[in-house]
């Protein structure tokens, strides 16, 4: 049986989010993926907290394992996490960085969608309060460390302690998964800004959530930002300099053609066509 929202209908159209602008809100809702609750995939969607229960966590998994021609249910919590995580992370810690604003990630606030049709992911992140939180002069670490303390302690720990228990997938794989999203939101698309308060913000935010951000902030007893962060290593096999996970997120197995992820550790094992 396939799997449900129970959230009641909502309007279609919401205008623009107050307190974001027209250019912050096209890459928070083009690339990003950011939406009102109200726009919504009414068929292939979950309030975040419906998820949180065990049952209908499994069903989703068997669900989804075959629309993603995965071979276990194990896997496919490895590759639902990763998009989860892209969709959790790149919204609310963009805002942060280079909006300086906050968004409430909380099992509350999040539906969670998971579209995916002819073999690639289409599921956004619907909000159902937009609305940015702010700060007031000298409280900005304070409100950094609740906004990130929402996202991970209290969104992201819950869903992949429950994917572990019914998946069996090993919590290292859903973490590093997290990690590798927040290095190349950081590293890859916030990198290109060009405003020089935005570009100091994103330096400081990252160096803060890599080194000093405490674990109990991932409801952990470590950092992993800080754990699975890895030096670039330059690969024998001609593919270049890259830094490799520690992990496999299991992707290739899901994938036809056999395809593998930019930093999978096994490419140190694969020969140079």
């Amino acid at each position: 049986m396939a799997v449900r929202s129970s959230l009641g209908a909502e309007p279609a159209n919401v205008d623009l989010p107050g307190g974001f602008t027209a250019g912050e809100w096209a890459v928070l809702s083009g690339a990003l993926r950011l939406k009102p609750a109200g726009a919504r995939d009414p068929l292939r969607s979950l309030a975040a907290q419906e998820l949180l229960n065990g049952g209908v966590c499994l069903r989703l998994l068997d669900e989804l394992t075959p629309i993603l021609g995965s071979p276990s249910r194990a896997i496919t919590a490895s590759l639902l996490s990763k998009r989860i995580a892209f969709l959790a992370t790149g919204a609310c810690l963009y805002a942060l960085s280079a909006c300086d604003k906050g968004l409430r990630l909380t099992p509350d606030n999040c539906i969670i969608e998971y579209g995916h049709d002819e073999g690639l992911w289409t599921s956004s992140l619907p909000l159902l309060d937009l609305e940015p939180l702010a700060y007031v002069h000298g409280a900005r670490e304070a409100w950094r460390e609740t906004l990130v303390s929402n996202l991970f302690a209290g969104l992201l720990k819950p869903l992949w302690e429950l994917f572990v228990q019914v998946s069996g997938i090993s919590r290292r794989i859903l973490w590093e998964n997290t990690a590798v999203r927040v290095y190349s939101l950081y590293e890859k698309r916030m990198d290109s800004l060009q405003d020089p308060c935005a570009r100091r913000r994103v330096e400081a935010d990252f160096d803060w959530l890599l080194n000093q951000a405490a674990p109990a902030l991932f409801g952990l007893d470590y950092n992993p930002l800080q754990h699975f962060r890895r030096a670039p290593m330059v690969l024998e096999n001609g593919l270049g300099c890259r830094r490799l996970r520690r992990t496999c997120c299991f992707y290739y197995q899901a994938s036809n053609p056999v395809e593998y992820c930019s930093a999978c550790p096994l490419l140190r094992k694969r020969k140079k066509p």
